[in-house]
């Protein structure tokens, strides 16, 4: 029986020291006031599709914003930044992730 317990807590250790951190969606607002016209919203969110981690994108147009949804664990260099710069987009950042 001792063994069992041994075996199962040395199990435990394994899983909890192996898993990578649970995931944290968190949420950034992105001022692109490079959105000119009709189509760069659709620019700045295939650019941002294909950022790993990338969860949810609402374009406003009329705001000139962009709101992110993203696992901190994917993207933890600020990807989604980077990917809407090199659309040629620079974004601003109005509202810290969440």
């Amino acid at each position: 029986m001792k063994n069992l317990k041994n075996s199962i807590a040395a199990v435990v250790a394994m899983v909890v020291l192996t898993t990578p951190a649970w995931a944290s969606p968190k949420t950034v607002t992105l001022n692109v006031s490079g959105m000119t016209c009709a189509a760069c919203p659709i620019t700045v969110k295939k650019a941002l599709e294909k950022v790993a981690g990338v969860s949810k994108i609402d374009v406003q147009y009329e705001k000139k914003q962009v709101v992110v949804t993203f696992d901190d664990t994917k993207d933890q260099h600020g990807c989604a930044r980077e990917a809407t710069t090199n659309a040629g987009y620079p974004p601003n950042l109005t509202r810290p992730a969440k």
